[in-house]
Order: C-alpha cells, then structure tokens, then sequence
C-alpha cells in the first residue's frame, strides 16, 4: 500500500490514543496528513505533543466540508459515528473511508485472533497475549485495549501470534472488507451502547460481523452459557467451539468437570488447570479461562504452559484490580464496569457485602437487576452524579435510597466518604455500571482519578 504524498485527513485523534497510532504511522509513510477534531488544541495538547516530529496539519474545534471533499482517504476513529454528515459528503465524493484497524487487516501477514464482546474482551486479549508469551514466542497485542495494530506491524512476520481487542464500532468500520479472522472469539452479548444503536438486533448484528465471512477452515468460540451467543452458534460455517462453566456432552470447547477446567476436542478429554488455582477474583473471569483454554488448545498450546501462565497473573488494571489495602480494608478499581451488567458480576465476585462507588452517564440501560443486587450485596453507596445515577436511585427506591446514598460530583469527594464510612475488614469498590463522561474524561481517567485518591488516603 504505497500512501506516499497520498492526501490523508484522520477524523478524530482522540484523549487516549484512539487516532494517535494511525496519525503516527501514515506521517511515517510518507502521507500528507490532515488531523481534524471538534475537540480544541488545548484539550489535545497531551496527544499532539507525541507527534511533533512529523508533518502534521490540524483543523480543531471543527470540522470542515472541504477536508472530506480533497483527500485520497479519511481515516475515521472508531469514536465517530458512521452517520457523520462528514463522512457521507466523502462517501459520495467516492472517496474510500477507513480506520486503522481496517488498513492492518489489509497489510498483516500473520493469521489473526479477534475478541469481541460486551463484557471480558481485554482480559481475554491479555490472557491470551501473556499464555503465548509463555511459549516462548513474541505474540503482538492490539486493538481496543488502547495499542494501535499499525504501531506493531514491523513486528508481525507469518509465524506471530497476532491478538486483537474489537469493539462492535470496530467490526462495523471493517465489514467493507468482507473479511473475518482466522479464530474469532464471542466472549457474550449483553445489552450496552444502546445510546448508539435502534436496538439489541443492530448492536448483535455488529458483533456478528467477527465471524460471518469466515472460511470452513476457521475457528469460532462462542460462550454456551449466554442465550445470545448460543443462538449465534447456528449461524457459524466454521469450526464451532463452546466455552461453559457447565459440562456439555460431545461437543467441542471446554467446561467445569469434578473441579478442573477441561478442554475436549473430536471426543478426546484433556484437563487443564483446576479451579482452585485460578488466582484472579470473580466467577466472570473463569469464562475467561475457559475461552483461553479453547484458543490455546486450538494453537496446540500444552497444558503445563497455561497453568504457567496462571501462577502469576493477577488480572488487568481496571478490571477488580486490587489497588491498595490500608489499616484492614482493601480497595479495588473495576472502572471498566460500564454496564449494570458488569457491576453486577463485580458484587458477586465478593462472599460479603462491600461499599460500592457507582453511577455515572446513562446508555440507555436498564438498572433494575443492578438496583436488586445493591439491595442484597452493598453495606453503603455512593453514586457519582449522572444520568444514569438518576435512573438507578429511581431504581432503588425511596427506603433504601434515603438510608445509603450520597451523590457525589467528584472522585475525591466519593473516595472521601467512602473511606469515612468504612470499618475494619471492609471493601471499598469502584464499580460504575455506567459510562463515565460528564464528571471525567473516559472511564481510564476515571479510574486513574480513583487510584491516585486511594493512594492519598493516611
């Protein structure tokens, strides 16, 4: 793909490194680069600065026609909705649309390994990336996790492992490839970004796109435990694999048995790593497990490597990461709980009940199964103001909102009262169920603010 003096605008370089890496890489090509965001100067300034080396022009605070109208490719951020009237006078300008996940599928010469879902695609990645790690091999890592594919293509030769992270924005943006991985990988389909999609029939259609162009030859793994991804099993031409935390007969995929993780393929058997020795917290992350088990097996992977891999791996910050213990109680950041959903699985990865920091902006989400499980697992509340703390106060109810919650419009103010109310022996947990825009920047700044404020605490 020769982009030498090729007229390139990248629509929207983004806070946390959503346009950077593309931005990077077609300044190395040789490409003349337009950068254009509504955002201004001084809100990007943290990302511009790692670009000063290159020749880049900027257009921010606006967009306008004509940098849609010129260009040779618009270079679009996943963060851009596909319905931009930007992107449509380009569309009929003829001008091809792109991201930078779709130029790396065009330009990797390795099989790749995609992961999608609502819930656990990072952890997954990661588990992944760190189980091939162990192989001895140099497994590359990229993709939603916040890694640019294209910064990590002079790695790539036909024999690495290649691991990507794809959000259902992702998928949309590549479905003009008409391609799908070697191995793709459903981890569940749960209702979210509902303030982006009509429905949940467009959001899993979205989704769907991770293995509709796959070839006989491929690999699908899909989570049999999850009523929409059970259903999608009848739609694969590949070879289909389940990952269940119950036993199924016959079938490909790996399940619980008598207290081990078990792998069975063409009717052969195989045990893994038992229950007991998996380290990091909540019953959500055996799904992890299980799905790794399935990748790696398939990669003929043996089982003493991904028992290896789990002596020491504590799981992905953000994700029920424990950030400090401090006279008897423990504090953990689940930051990237951005549904009800995963909020939920947060609580029950505790036996007691826990101080629970939540809320935020709304998705169009329903709070109510939230709101039960706060009523059975939550000691005391605080909410960070937003759309969606409305709907789930609304939830609560009045008895138990007057009893426990504070609404809070900061994170210092939150971990404040949080900490005050504690005793001994108790958990203090960051666990949203909600996106994280108005008080902070996305929901890793979020985290990040709760780290820093944990960290304060004497």
């Amino acid at each position: 793909m020769d982009l030498r003096n090729k007229k390139i605008t990248v629509m929207g370089l983004g806070l946390h490194g959503g346009g950077l890496g593309v931005t990077k890489w077609l300044a190395q090509q040789g490409a003349k680069v337009l950068v254009t965001d509504l955002k201004t100067r001084n809100q990007l300034i943290a990302t511009i600065k790692k670009l000063t080396k290159y020749k880049i022009q900027y257009i921010l605070g606006k967009h306008r026609s004509l940098d849609f109208e010129n260009a040779d490719m618009i270079i679009k951020n996943p963060g851009v909705p596909k319905e931009s009237k930007y992107l449509a006078i380009a569309r009929k300008k003829g001008i091809p649309i792109e991201t930078d996940m779709s130029l790396f599928f065009r330009l990797c010469p390795a099989p790749i390994i995609d992961i999608t879902g609502t819930k656990g695609k990072s952890t997954l990645t990661t588990i992944i990336y760190e189980i091939f790690k162990h192989t001895g091999k140099k497994p590359v890592m990229a993709g939603n996790i916040r890694i640019s594919p294209l910064e990590q293509l002079s790695k790539i030769k036909k024999t690495t492992p290649v691991i990507l992270e794809l959000s259902s924005w992702q998928l949309e943006d590549m479905a003009h490839l008409k391609v799908s991985p070697h191995i793709a990988v459903i981890t569940n389909i749960m209702a979210d970004h509902l303030n982006r999609y009509k429905n949940m029939a467009k959001y899993i259609k979205a989704k769907k796109l991770i293995f509709q162009y796959q070839k006989p030859d491929d690999y699908i793994i899909l989570n049999r435990d999850n009523p929409i991804t059970k259903k999608l099993g009848q739609e694969v031409k590949s070879h289909r694999f389940w990952f269940s935390m119950g036993y199924f007969p016959e079938e490909n995929g790996s399940f619980i048995k008598n207290g081990w993780l078990v792998f069975r393929m063409n009717g052969k058997e195989t045990k893994v790593i038992a229950v007991k020795n998996i380290k990091i917290p909540g019953q959500h992350n055996i799904y992890h497990v299980l799905a790794a088990i399935v990748i790696a097996m398939i990669n003929q992977i043996k089982p003493q490597t991904i028992r290896k891999t789990f002596q020491n791996f504590k799981g992905v910050p953000g994700r029920l990461e424990l950030i400090r213990k401090y006279k008897t109680r423990k504090f953990y950041n689940d930051t990237t709980a951005t549904t009800p959903e995963a909020a939920i699985a947060a609580l029950d990865s505790f036996k007691q009940k826990v101080i629970l920091i939540a809320g935020g902006a709304d998705k169009k989400l329903n709070f109510k199964k939230l709101s039960k499980k706060i009523k059975q697992k939550v000691k005391y509340l605080v909410l960070l103001k937003g759309t969606a703390t409305d709907k789930l106060i609304k939830a609560l109810g009045k008895v138990f909102s007057s009893k426990f919650i504070i609404q809070c419009s900061s994170m210092q103010e939150a971990v404040m009262l949080a900490w005050k109310n504690s005793k001994e022996g108790d958990i203090i947990l960051l666990s949203s169920g909600a996106a994280s825009f108005g008080i902070f920047i996305n929901e890793f700044d979020r985290g990040d603010k709760f780290n820093l404020c944990v960290k304060e605490i004497k």
